[in-house]
């Protein structure tokens, strides 16, 4: 991936520092970068985009290359799966843009959902793991079946 950085919404910025572990606290999430996924899974699990209005001028955009090859893995399947679009992987400057422009809207609905249920939470770690806990007990909804012909042209 080419020099574009995955940028924060400036309304979401203290809640995804106050996730990162520092020497002096202890939170969740050791990175920003995994704050960002988890975000973004959780905008994805409820099918829900959110626009930046305002990027954060407080926390600079992480690098692409602070990715691992399976969080960038990630983002490209998300771009794929939401455009359609096999072309949405290459190498090109406008396909990286529209990648980053995916995942961070995912991530940003997901930091307004993680925002919404840790209102008033003093742990932060007990009150996502318990999300986590109510989600893994849900009922599985049937699977629809993953039809690859229709990245064929």
């Amino acid at each position: 991936m080419a020099a574009n950085r995955i940028r924060v919404a400036k309304d979401k910025a203290e809640l995804v520092k106050s996730l990162v572990a520092s020497k002096d606290t202890t939170a969740p999430f050791q990175t920003y970068v995994e704050v960002m996924v988890f975000a973004a899974a959780l905008g994805v699990k409820y099918k829900k985009r959110l626009p930046l209005d305002v990027i954060s001028k407080d926390l600079s955009p992480l690098r692409q290359d602070y990715f691992t090859s399976s969080f960038t893995l990630l983002i490209n399947l998300l771009a794929i799966t939401e455009t359609e679009n096999i072309k949405i992987i290459g190498d090109d400057n406008v396909a990286d843009e529209q990648r980053i422009h995916i995942f961070e809207e995912y991530a940003n609905a997901g930091l307004d959902i993680i925002q919404n249920e840790l209102r008033g939470a003093v742990d932060y770690s007990e009150r996502l793991l318990l999300i986590l806990n109510l989600e893994k007990d849900q009922p599985k909804k049937p699977e629809v079946e993953f039809d690859l012909r229709r990245f064929l042209s």
